[in-house]
């Protein structure tokens, strides 16, 4: 019974969307590209980082991939809790580069960090928007959590 309640596990997460692949949860964190990010983040002491991974993603004429989603994703919840507005849990690592700053992220960084938002969540131009609606229920809540993070970015 043992190897069947396995064989069942195993297959039930073979059939799940790849959109969990290197996800644990479905936070602006919790996946491996975020993580990245927030790793190339702590060596950096520009808004360089932030912006590419707005450029990445707001100047493509391109269908933009997951990973590249995931990481401005991860860029524009810095914008948010640097411009004084931060979701509930943070790593320590972005919480300690936002203090770090002396000044306020910036209007001009806080309107890319919008844009970028807006693109993630167009499935027509968006992987992670695809992957997350392939998922089903999940899918709301993701969506939720970016409504959340534009209003936090206003």
């Amino acid at each position: 019974m043992k190897y069947i309640t396995s064989l069942i596990c195993f297959g039930f997460l073979l059939s799940c969307s790849i959109a969990m692949a290197g996800a644990w949860d479905m936070g602006p964190f919790d996946n491996d590209d975020a993580l990245d990010f927030v790793s190339e983040l702590e060596d950096s002491d520009s808004t360089s980082i932030l912006e590419r991974a707005f450029k990445d993603v707001t100047r493509s004429v391109l269908y933009i991939s997951a990973p590249e989603c995931s990481r401005a994703v991860a860029a524009a919840e810095v914008v948010a809790a640097w411009a004084g507005n931060p979701r509930a849990e943070i790593p320590d690592e972005v919480a300690s580069w936002v203090r770090s700053k002396n000044r306020v992220a910036d209007e001009e960084l806080i309107a890319l960090a919008r844009k970028a938002v807006a693109v993630v969540r167009d499935s027509s131009k968006s992987e992670l928007a695809d992957l997350w609606r392939d998922s089903g229920s999940n899918y709301d809540v993701w969506h939720a959590s970016l409504t959340d993070l534009l209003t936090r970015l206003s």
